[in-house]
């Protein structure tokens, strides 16, 4: 090596001494991430990289437990696994807890730890948090806000009239964001349908074709017996009105989409975790919406429906052919 890469190499080591994990202020410190659903849903999947990305060398110890609860609705699995996760976390001792989504605020949050000293952040709790009485002493979060103004508006181009309709899975947060479509954002909500089978899912498309003029496709993860394949060539073959979509796993079955990023909740919610092992209080952090959205379009359902974009919309988004 040349001697004055050596000299210079040697002047950065000792001016500035490069931080390693065990001298990390967080090294040894413990955060427990309790996820409302499952191991390989995306939008979980999404957040634990947002997550994994915030607390990258900072020597913490990282664990997540999930409760698979859009896969399984049921009630009694829902306390359950609220027991699991509680018992856990007591096993675990984490120095901050953070939950995703809607279920583990209701279900271990709310019951077992208001204003507890255990600090808790939450991401992806759906359009208002005031539900469970947050922020509490204890607890911060991120809540989840669909850009659905701005996906009706771009529907509205190439819709027929002013009807919208809502096609979704049986579920309780399905249920809440329907509702908040019309109490929060004073949206009109025609018709709307929550499918616990893919056949129902099927039929209701097939319905909404004709009650109304455009479509807001929300989910499908917890139909048991749903096909990916069979339904984007159900949608192709039977879309008659422009549909969107807020999620990226969505899109196949809708014209557009404008769809939330799970790795910003994840890695806002890690951010916020780091504040409170450096000593501020969750209470002293503001509750905040997302504010990131991706534009994706579909060019095999435009093509469907005869709608023909704009250059400069479309170099702005991602094209699914």
């Amino acid at each position: 090596m040349p001697k004055i890469w050596a000299k210079t190499i040697l002047f950065l080591t000792c001016c500035f001494p490069i931080l390693t994990v065990a001298e990390s202020p967080y090294a040894g410190k413990k955060i427990l991430h309790i996820a409302s659903y499952h191991e390989g849903f995306q939008w979980t999947d999404g957040i634990n990289r947002g997550i994994e990305n915030g607390l990258k060398d900072k020597g913490i110890d990282y664990k997540v437990f999930y409760m698979d609860t859009k896969r399984n609705s049921a009630e009694e699995w829902k306390q359950t696994e609220a027991a699991n996760a509680k018992a856990f976390l007591e096993n675990f001792k984490p120095d901050v807890v953070m939950t995703s989504d809607d279920d583990a605020a209701k279900y271990l949050i709310v019951p077992h730890y208001k204003n507890a000293d255990l600090p808790f952040v939450f991401c992806g709790i759906n359009w208002d948090a005031s539900p469970y009485g947050f922020p509490y002493e204890n607890v911060t979060g991120m809540i989840e806000v669909e850009l659905i103004p701005t996906i009706i508006g771009h529907l509205k181009q190439h819709a027929k009239g002013e009807r919208i309709g809502t096609l979704t899975v049986e579920g309780l947060t399905e249920r809440k964001v329907v509702q908040n479509y019309s109490r929060i954002l004073n949206i009109p909500i025609t018709q709307s349908y929550f499918a616990k089978t893919f056949a129902e899912w099927q039929e209701s498309f097939l319905k909404l074709q004709t009650e109304v003029d455009m479509l807001i496709v929300l989910n499908y993860v917890g139909i048991a017996d749903w096909d990916t394949e069979a339904a984007i060539k159900f949608v192709e073959e039977n879309t008659q009105i422009p549909a969107g979509a807020s999620f990226p796993w969505l899109v196949p079955f809708t014209l557009l989409g404008i769809t939330n990023v799970a790795e910003e909740q994840g890695l806002w919610a890690a951010q916020a975790a780091l504040k409170i092992l450096d000593g501020t209080k969750p209470i002293d952090i503001p509750i905040v919406p997302n504010k990131e959205g991706k534009l994706f379009i579909n060019m095999r359902i435009a093509d469907k429906l005869g709608v023909q974009f704009n250059r400069s919309l479309l170099r702005t988004a991602e094209i699914i052919r």
